[in-house]
């Protein structure tokens, strides 16, 4: 039992020795050059990827267990987590004003334009039509534009000198829309984020899912144990990927706004496999879950924490999108809410997300 738990884990236990060495040459590789800490970097970066990951598996073994939508809520908060982790500890090596605004954005774009696009794509191609419960659309929607309109468009217009009134009030403006948030995704409007497939889509045996293997898989205690484990990881980790990276990028033509990316790839990585998965299974609606969840969960939950870190150390951030940044939301909001108003998804509509997130890509690499 437990040579079979090392076998399973040695992801992590792999990130405990690249930890320590990459603390032992951490020196060498700067006196090294730009090269070898982008090497470095990139190694550190796959690491993390796989670490959170693990983390993930785990996420996924506890929302199992306890069904939606308390799985879903699991698995979102847990790459939050691994998220708002990463951030922090690249602000204490980043100056860059823009790097929570530009994270947040990313984000979002990588979880609705890429992920529910993808998913969608592929899940119509096989499938066609993959129904779900559009309640969830239209809920994750409205919440997420008001949570970004609140906090990164109306701080376009706050007067410098009130940026600590505002700072504050979006922190409680947050902490509410979230606390409204979880009453009804765990309360009486839980089954606005669940689907009642037929019984005929479930092959014998297994778990509607289809994690009927990963709910054997250990125990509760041990996944949220191994989950704790691999966030503290990926937090020593990333202090090092940072340093590295920001070494390797310094004096570059690489995008400004590259780092957030990172960021936000490495913490949704996970949920992009969840979410291709399901949408191949046809189970739309977990797609739905992960990929709005997720962006609403990011605004919703990294915009307070890290407010609050500007207000403790009354160094405000540029929290006030780009022109070009807000287009992009609201044209990804409007899409969003049109492809997700009639309980049907469809390889046009994913292909439409899919080109947002192209056109994601493209702007980013034009430096806007």
């Amino acid at each position: 039992m437990a040579g079979s738990i090392l076998k399973q884990e040695r992801m992590l236990l792999l990130a405990i020795p690249a930890a320590i060495t990459a603390y032992l040459a951490e020196h060498a590789i700067f006196e090294a050059g730009k090269t070898a800490a982008l090497i470095a970097a990139v190694a550190l970066i796959g690491l993390i990827v796989l670490v959170s990951m693990r983390v993930a598996h785990h996420a996924e073994i506890l929302a199992t267990k306890v069904g939606d939508p308390y799985g879903t809520m699991i698995l979102t908060l847990s790459a939050v987590a691994v998220e708002v982790l990463i951030l922090a500890i690249i602000m204490s090596e980043s100056s860059s004003p823009t790097l929570v605004r530009d994270t947040i954005y990313s984000a979002v774009m990588i979880d609705i334009n890429g992920i529910l696009g993808l998913a969608a794509l592929l899940g119509g191609l096989r499938h066609g039509e993959q129904p779900y419960n559009d309640d969830s659309g239209k809920t994750y929607g409205v919440m997420i534009l008001t949570a970004m309109g609140i906090s990164m468009i109306v701080p376009e217009f706050i007067p410098n000198e009130s940026w600590h009134v505002y700072s504050a009030f979006t922190i409680v403006a947050m902490i509410a829309l979230y606390a409204l948030f979880l009453k009804m995704q765990v309360g009486p409007h839980s089954y606005f984020f669940s689907y009642a497939y037929p019984r005929k889509a479930h092959p014998a045996g297994q778990a509607s899912d289809g994690h009927a293997k990963e709910e054997d898989e250990g125990s509760v205690p041990l996944s949220i144990g191994l989950i704790i484990a691999g966030v503290v990881l990926i937090g020593v980790l990333a202090e090092f990927m940072s340093a590295f990276l920001s070494e390797s990028l310094e004096g570059t033509s690489a995008p400004p706004a590259l780092m957030a990316v990172v960021v936000a790839t490495i913490s949704a990585s996970p949920e992009i496999l969840t979410a291709l998965r399901s949408a191949l299974r046809n189970r739309m609606q977990a797609v739905v879950n992960i990929a709005m969840g997720a962006s609403l969960s990011t605004v919703i939950l990294t915009v307070p924490v890290m407010e609050g870190i500007a207000l403790y150390t009354g160094q405000p951030f540029i929290m006030a999108m780009t022109p070009v940044q807000t287009v992009m939301v609201f044209i990804t909001l409007i899409a969003a809410a049109i492809n997700l108003n009639d309980g049907e998804t469809n390889a046009i509509e994913g292909m439409t997300h899919f080109i947002l997130f192209a056109t994601f890509i493209m702007l980013l690499f034009q430096g806007l």
